[in-house]
C-alpha cells in the first residue's frame, strides 16, 4: 500500500455530498436563542476531519444512492456524538477539547451541559420530525453503549488490574460503536436490507477497534507528532500494549509497574520507565497485529460488496485510519 492518501482524495466520491453536509449542518443547529447560536456557530468551526461523516456517507454509497435521508443520519450522528464530547469536557473538568477552548471553558459547566441537553434534543427531534426510526434506533443504541463504555472503564480503572477481555469490550463500547453506526446509518439511509444494515455495522465496529488500538500506540511514542508520550500511563489509562505487557511479566515486575502507575505517574523519568517495560516485553507487537487483524477481517466484509468510488475510498479511509500520526 503506497503512502496514505489524503483525506481531500480519500473525500473525492463524496466531495459534493460534504460540501452540501457542512451546509444542511448549519441548518440543523440554528437557534433562536442568541447564546445558543453562539456557541453553534463556534461548535460548527471546530470541526475536525470529519471522518464520522465520511463514514456515513461513504458507506450510504457503498450500499445505494446516497438520498436526504443519509443527510439526516450524519447530522444525527454529529449532534448526539457532539452533545456526548460536550458532556465529556464538563465531566472531566477539561479546558480543552484537540486544541480549542472546550464549551465549559468559554461559557460556564451549567451552560455546556444544557448545550449537551440541546443537541441531544435537536437530534431526537430530527429524527422524530422526518420518521427516521430506524437511524434513530441506531444512533441511540450507540449512545448508550458510549455511556456504558465509558463506566466500565471507570469502574475497572480503579483497579488497573484489567484483562484483554475486558479492554476489548470497553474500547467496543466506547470507540467502536460510533463508528460502527456511521457505518450502519450510512446503510440504512439508502434502503438496504437489514442483514445488509447488520453487516455494515459489523464493519465500522471492527474499524473502530483498530481506530483505538492506534491511539493506543501512540501513547509509545512510535510517531514523532500526535499526542504527548506517555499520557495514557499519566492519566492511569490501561492500554493494549500495556495489558499485555503486564499479563506476561513476572508478578514482581507487574507489582512494581501497577505501583508506579498508581503512584508516581506524574514523574516523566517513571512514565518511561512504563514505557520502556512495555515496549521490551513485545507489547507494542502485539498491539499492532491485533490491530492489522481487525483492519483485514474489516477489509474482508468490504469486499463483499460490489466494487465502486465508494468502496475504493472506504477502503483507503480504513487504511488512514491505521496509518495517521495523530
Amino acid at each position: 500500500m503506497n503512502m496514505t492518501l489524503s483525506i481531500k482524495e480519500i473525500q473525492a466520491p463524496i466531495a459534493d455530498e460534504m460540501k452540501a453536509f457542512e451546509q444542511k449542518f448549519r441548518q440543523f443547529m440554528k437557534s433562536e436563542v442568541m447564546l445558543l447560536d453562539q456557541i453553534m456557530n463556534y461548535i460548527v468551526r471546530r470541526k475536525g476531519k470529519q471522518l464520522r461523516p465520511m463514514f456515513v456517507f461513504l458507506s450510504a454509497g457503498v450500499c445505494g444512492n446516497i438520498s436526504e435521508s443519509t443527510y439526516r443520519g450524519g447530522a444525527m450522528i454529529e449532534l448526539l456524538h457532539t452533545a456526548t464530547l460536550v458532556h465529556d469536557d464538563v465531566v472531566d473538568d477539561s479546558n480543552y477539547r484537540r486544541g480549542f477552548f472546550s464549551v465549559n471553558a468559554l461559557w460556564k459547566n451549567k451552560i455546556a451541559v444544557l448545550v449537551g441537553d440541546y443537541l441531544l434534543s435537536r437530534g431526537l427531534l430530527l429524527s422524530v420530525d422526518h420518521e427516521e426510526f430506524k437511524i434513530l434506533k441506531i444512533v441511540s443504541t450507540a449512545v448508550r453503549e458510549l455511556s456504558e463504555g465509558e463506566l466500565l472503564q471507570i469502574e475497572k480503572a480503579r483497579r488497573l488490574d484489567i484483562n484483554e477481555e475486558v479492554y476489548y469490550e470497553i474500547i467496543r463500547q466506547k470507540t467502536a460503536s460510533l463508528i460502527a453506526s456511521c457505518c450502519a446509518v450510512g446503510a440504512s439511509s439508502v434502503g438496504a436490507a437489514k442483514e445488509v444494515v447488520d453487516k455494515m455495522h459489523a464493519f465500522g465496529e471492527k474499524v473502530g477497534m483498530a481506530f483505538q488500538i492506534k491511539d493506543d500506540l501512540f501513547d509509545y511514542g512510535e510517531d514523532e507528532i500526535g499526542k504527548p508520550l506517555g499520557i495514557d500511563i499519566k492519566e492511569k489509562k490501561m492500554t493494549l500494549p500495556l495489558i499485555y505487557a503486564l499479563n506476561h511479566a513476572p508478578w514482581l515486575e507487574k507489582r512494581r509497574i501497577i505501583n508506579i502507575i498508581r503512584n508516581e505517574s506524574h514523574k516523566p523519568n517513571k512514565v518511561s520507565e512504563v514505557i520502556a517495560f512495555v515496549k521490551d516485553s513485545g507489547g507494542l507487537r502485539y498491539a499492532q497485529e491485533v490491530m492489522e487483524r481487525y483492519v483485514k477481517e474489516a477489509l474482508a466484509l468490504l469486499n463483499e460488496f460490489a466494487d465502486s468510488p465508494h468502496r475504493r475510498s472506504l477502503e483507503q479511509l480504513v487504511q488512514y485510519t491505521i496509518e495517521r500520526s495523530k
